[in-house]
């Protein structure tokens, strides 16, 4: 069986909290955290939610609670049916169109004049519906707009595939490289390749997939310099990973960043200047920053 705390609290309570998490080094990742607006009709009603697959003892509550400066206002604790809930969250949402895309389930119709993706509820995060993703998919569109030529990319935390195959779209000779540190992903990128039309393999149109944290992988050390990088993961894996990106980056190459908090970008954005990178543009969805960023010179 699988638990559930929510904490209801203001927007302003639960970005504070958010951070708080990507600042604590001894955090159980047992516990899987997220957080967001409970209803659009009302802007300062926000939730945080972790999901553990045991019940819940004092000291994850005690831990929940700390991300809170004055601690947590209530910790409403629930079991949940035996199913997998990150599929079950993933179900019933709406279609979204980002630029030259349009991302559904089986279970919509395509749109005509977009790129349909079909991405099924699944383990692996990305169906494109979190303002991170859907972000990500608006900025690539942007940067093929302003002429952006793209051979060798590399999609790291790649999910369902999801912004991979965007790049593939849009540079469709292009070699592709994705990586999760999430085994599920594996299979699920394997099915929506096949689904998208999408080959898998190593060379020009194709996309490779490998299982590694980070550029922990022979397969993506090879593969480089890249002449774009996409990041879709969290603000402090991304500031850790700077120097690592910048060096698998070719002279002149370019990163697409996000997962991280407007109140996160300052720290990035520092880690990628020390790391050769300047900005090229950004965009804001919702509490989120999406970064465009080139490599100036060899780091």
């Amino acid at each position: 069986m699988s638990w559930k705390i929510t904490v209801r609290a203001s927007a302003e309570k639960v970005r504070a909290a958010l951070v708080a998490h990507e600042d604590a080094e001894d955090w159980d990742y047992a516990i899987v955290l997220g957080g967001g607006q409970i209803d659009p009709a009302v802007p300062d009603g926000w939730q945080l939610e972790a999901w553990l697959e045991r019940k819940p003892d004092a000291a994850d509550k005690a831990a929940i609670s700390a991300l809170f400066a004055d601690g947590a206002p209530e910790l409403i604790v629930e079991e949940l049916a035996d199913a997998d809930w990150v599929t079950l969250s993933q179900q019933n949402v709406e279609p979204i169109s980002e630029g030259p895309f349009h991302v559904r389930t089986p279970d919509h119709p395509p749109a005509p004049d977009l790129r349909d993706f079909v991405i099924p509820a699944s383990q692996a995060f990305g169906t494109g519906h979190h303002e991170t993703t859907s972000g990500c998919l608006a900025m690539l569109g942007h940067m093929k707009a302003k002429g952006l030529v793209v051979r060798n990319l590399a999609d790291i935390g790649t999910g369902t595939g999801l912004l991979a195959f965007a790049g593939l779209h849009l540079w469709p000779r292009a070699r592709a490289t994705a990586s999760d540190i999430d085994a599920v992903c594996g299979p699920v990128v394997a099915e929506n390749a096949a689904l998208n039309g999408f080959k898998l393999g190593d060379g020009p149109g194709k996309l490779a997939m490998v299982i590694a944290p980070g550029m922990a992988h022979p397969l993506l050390r090879a593969a480089a310099p890249y002449d774009l990088l996409i990041a879709n993961i969290l603000a402090g894996p991304l500031a850790e990973l700077a120097r690592d990106f910048g060096k698998a980056v070719a002279p002149g190459g370019h990163v697409l960043l996000a997962g991280l908090l407007t109140t996160q970008e300052p720290t990035v954005r520092a880690a990628y200047t020390r790391a050769g990178f300047s900005l090229r543009a950004r965009m804001q969805r919702g509490n989120w920053s999406i970064l465009w960023l080139r490599r100036r010179s060899a780091c």
